[in-house]
């Protein structure tokens, strides 16, 4: 037998208890092991066990066990990701010593220094002491240096790539021999085998990150970096794979391969937001070692889904399901759950659920949960209190749900718990239970959307008597319209906050003097409450502080450069009112230079005046600009027009400005301007082609509108130029009210296809409506009332489905009524502009709730006939017909108007009974027109 053979590890003597009669480590040996410790650095400690006589115990090595000798020194980390971290530092030359080693495994994969891998090197080739090495395997960067890839499972991959499209090359490394080396493919560091493929886009906008199951497909960018095409059988061929992530890709409705439930040694399956279809192959339920399994939004369609599958992952610790229809899971999701004792996380929502368990352990052997997200799946019950028996709860997602009752004062003893949403639950309502202070380690805290009601005084007292301070980064307590009361002085202990939400509630008096204390906080939003008192300047402390919004407040006294003397990474400003009552002013020195600067500002209703703010003049960065109703009574300076900036909003409306408005201005894509109810003169201002809202009126401009304003503006949807000194003929336009344009309406208008808002009345026109208006299919306003049209109505008006108003009163129609078929839907989207409504016998004038209004005014005309069908108008609240020649019944249908509120029929030659519907109408409020003419 070869004296080489005497040491292997592997060497078998015969002697059955061999195991009994270790060799105790050899001084020698033992004393150079420890000199080769003292020269590396170990900062993850792994060589902790590096104590005591006996060496051969010690982590990493092994001794012959009847001679004592160390013949192994194995240095790798314990996990093929290398958490145990990298060594580095020195190697010693006291190695020499180990005389007998044979076997050395990994010695540099995890030294952090190159040149101790060099050293080592030389000491092993240089030296003639290493006489029964047989094995040295040295790692490199990223994990393999001598392993190369099996010429089996280099094919399978090979085959795996040409199956899928690649549009950006993501694959492009996939060439050679070697493929321990491609791009996303990571080899065991003990032998050549394939184990990990990471094959994530990454360029893809992740569910999780925006709650949106779009994936690749539904993300430009991603999409043009996802993987497609099929998934390769060959992938069998890796025998000893246990990590898949084929996430966020785009796959196109491909089913999830069966064949994937074949990776018995698989520990981590990702395919969330690939683009998949079908359902959940129940196969999935053989990968018996799986530790984490991610599907959320897997599929491109909804898909109904079981869930019985999931008994066979007993060893499962992380499993998100999320944006999968499991809805007739609902009845036993939470035993399916209860089979996977090891869950940690556990992530369900917007899977149709509709039922909470009402059990005190529903989810039987599953007691260490940390991670539970039930959100959007439309429970209709209380938060259920079983989820106090989950001690090492850390983050709770039930948001978007229909809970109800209060929050539970249980939730002061999950001690473990850093994140909490509970918003969008409308039901939820009483008070914030004091216990929710105790929870010190809390780190995010969503309650908005909700009723909650009374004062939050004792929730901060509670945080503020955290001993090492409350750990609370982001509150968010918004649109709970009954909670008030005083912002409590607590509130500056929360040293660690981040965000502050408290919109739309009912806070009153002023913000405390501590809340310069929180040195964290970037962003503080508390519109929309009623806040009556002063803004003290302690919020000029707040150096972190990025965006502040504290409109639609009563707020009362001064804003001082002290208010911003600390605020250097401040962005964006907003204070502002719907009222025109200004009881907050800006006093700052013409000299004061700020020491931010902004991309959104937006004050309105705040005295700036009388003169134009001087300190905007180092405000370079802006893309929004609102100094509407600011009491300024001056010229715009030359300094502002030549900042070059490219503003997406730009409102100056509602002072006192004059001057001219130079043609110079650029703005970017969208972009509105308005310069409204100013003093400004001159011709109208002929700006960038960008602009898709311009708003001119109520000001000074006079001289013709120019007759290329549609070209040069061709994204126009909204142009106002009414109560100006306008003349001429009428060019492409959109707003022109009471003016005194004349002519006939160009039929080139209705090249404008994307216009919403056509007003023209109040002026001189003459002839006929152009046919090319039809063309303007997303029209919502139409009113040329008070001019002096004529003709028929078009019979298109009445395919005009997006109609909100037509206005055509006061002109000189004739003929009959089209049908209607205008928008039964009101829009939500806002709009600028002012329409005068006859309604109960009086004008209204509509102008900040425009878009409310569902209005028909064909009154003051020639028309004739009978009236139209009017029953799919069901979202219509003023009809006026009156002073006309139209003749007949009322139809029997108008009682299915059920939003009318006015109807003016009166001053025609209508006959017959009223209709027994109209009688039952609830929402007629006004039949008194009706009754003044003469109906048989």
């Amino acid at each position: 037998m070869s004296s080489g053979f005497l040491f292997h590890e592997t060497l078998k003597t015969g002697c059955s208890d061999c195991h009994h009669h270790r060799a105790a480590c050899i001084e020698t040996e033992r004393v150079a092991l420890l000199k080769f410790k003292q020269g590396l650095t170990d900062p993850s400690h792994r060589f902790s066990s590096w104590v005591g006589e006996e060496c051969c115990k010690w982590r990493g090595l092994v001794c012959n066990n009847r001679i004592g000798h160390v013949i192994k020194l194995n240095l790798r980390s314990l996990n093929d990701d290398g958490t145990d971290g990298k060594l580095g530092g020195e190697i010693s030359l006291s190695l020499v010593d180990l005389k007998y080693l044979n076997y050395c495994l990994e010695c540099s994969t995890y030294m952090a220094n190159i040149n101790a891998s060099i050293h080592f090197l030389l000491l092993i080739f240089l030296s003639s002491t290493f006489l029964h090495l047989e094995t040295v395997k040295l790692g490199s960067c990223n994990g393999v240096l001598n392993v190369s890839c099996t010429e089996i499972e280099r094919k399978a991959l090979v085959h795996f790539k040409q199956g899928l499209t690649d549009p950006s090359g993501r694959l492009s490394s996939w060439v050679g021999l070697d493929c321990c080396r491609w791009r996303g493919v990571v080899c065991s560091q003990r032998a050549p085998q394939v184990i990990k493929l990471k094959l994530r886009n990454r360029y893809a906008r992740s569910p999780d990150a925006d709650g949106e199951a779009t994936g690749a497909f539904g993300d430009y960018y991603g999409a043009a970096h996802a993987f497609g095409g099929e998934i390769s059988h060959s992938l069998l061929d890796l025998k000893y794979l246990r990590y898949l992530d084929l996430s966020m890709n785009y796959f196109g409705g491909l089913k999830i391969p069966k064949f994937i439930g074949s990776f018995k040694r698989l520990r981590y399956l990702n395919l969330s937001g690939a683009s998949f279809g079908g359902t959940i192959p129940p196969h999935l339920g053989n990968l018996s070692s799986l530790l984490y399994l991610d599907l959320n939004s897997y599929s491109l369609e909804s898909v109904e889904n079981d869930l019985h599958w999931l008994s066979g992952l007993s060893f499962l610790r992380h499993l998100n399901l999320g944006n999968i229809d499991f809805s007739k899971a609902a009845a036993y999701w939470h035993r399916a759950v209860s089979s996977l004792s090891s869950l940690l996380e556990l992530r369900l929502p917007g899977c149709g659920l509709s039922s909470l368990p009402d059990l005190s352990l529903p989810f039987g052997n599953v007691t260490s949960l940390s991670m539970l997200d039930l959100s959007n799946n439309g429970f209709n019950s209380s938060i259920p209190h079983w989820l106090f028996n989950f001690s090492s709860l850390a983050y709770l997602d039930l948001n978007s749900n229909n809970l109800q009752g209060s929050v539970p004062d249980g939730f002061g003893f999950l001690i473990s718990l850093k994140y909490i949403d509970l918003s969008s639950n409308l039901f939820i309502g009483g008070h914030l239970p004091g216990n929710l202070g105790k929870l010190c380690n809390l780190r995010t805290l969503k309650l908005s959307f909700n009723s909650i009601s009374g004062e939050i005084t004792g929730f901060m007292d509670g945080l503020s008597e955290c001993v090492n301070g409350s750990s609370l980064e982001s509150l968010d307590l918004g649109f709970n319209d009954k909670l008030g009361g005083f912002l409590p002085d607590a509130l500056g202990h929360l040293k660690n906050l981040k965000s502050l939400r408290l919109w739309s509630n009912s806070f009153v008096g002023s913000i405390p003097n501590s809340i310069g204390n929180l040195s964290s906080l970037k962003e503080f939003y508390i519109s929309e409450n009623q806040m009556n008192g002063i803004i003290p300047e302690s919020v000029g402390q707040l150096s972190a502080l990025v965006a502040v919004d504290l409109s639609e407040n009563p707020w009362v006294g001064v804003i001082t450069e002290s208010h911003f003397s600390n605020l250097t990474n401040l962005t964006e400003l907003a204070i502002k009112k719907v009222s025109p009552n200004v009881t907050l002013a800006f006093i700052v020195s013409s000299k004061w230079i700020p020491p931010f600067k902004l991309n959104y500002l937006e004050l309105r209703t705040c005295q700036l005046g009388p003169k134009f703010p001087a300190w905007l003049r180092n405000q370079n960065q802006l893309k929004t600009l609102v100094l509407n109703n600011a009491r300024i009574s001056d010229t715009i300076p030359d300094w502002f027009w030549k900042l070059d900036l490219q503003l997406d909003l730009l409102d100056v409306a509602n002072n006192q400005l004059s001057g001219r408005v130079p043609n110079s201005l650029k703005f970017p894509e969208n972009a509105v301007v308005d310069l409204s109810s100013n003093r400004f003169h001159g011709h109208i201002p002929h700006f960038s082609s960008n602009l898709s809202s311009l708003y001119l009126r109520d000001n000074l401009f006079s001289g013709p509108i120019p007759r290329d304003v549609g070209k040069t503006m061709p994204w126009l949807t909204n142009f106002d130029v009414s109560w100006n000194s306008l003349n001429g003929t009428i060019p492409l336009s959109i707003d022109m009210a009471n003016n005194s344009l004349s002519g006939e309406i160009p039929s080139s208008m209705g090249t404008l296809n994307s216009l919403m808002f056509l007003i023209l009345s109040g002026n001189k026109l003459s002839g006929e409506i152009p046919s090319s208006l039809q063309n303007c299919k997303i029209m919502d306003s139409f009113d040329l009332g008070d001019n002096r049209l004529s003709g028929n109505l078009p019979s298109w008006i009445g395919e005009m489905q997006s109609l909100l108003i037509l206005r055509l009163r006061s002109n000189f129609f004739d003929g009959n009524i089209p049908s209607n078929g205008m928008a039964t839907e009101i829009s939500s989207e806002r709009y600028e502009g002012q329409l005068s409504v006859v309604m109960k016998g009086r004008e209204l004038i509509y102008q900040n709730t425009l878009y409310l209004v569902n209005s028909i005014d064909l009154s003051d005309n020639n028309l004739s006939g009978k009236l139209p069908e009017l029953r799919n108008l069901s979202r219509l609240g003023t009809l006026n017909l009156s002073i006309n020649h139209l003749t007949g019944n009322i139809p029997e249908d108008i009682g299915s108007l059920s939003q009318l509120e006015t109807l003016d029929l009166s001053r025609n030659q209508l006959s017959g009974p009223i209709p027994p519907s109209m009688v039952s109408s609830d929402f007629l409020e006004s039949l008194e027109p009706i009754i003044q003419q003469t109906i048989w």
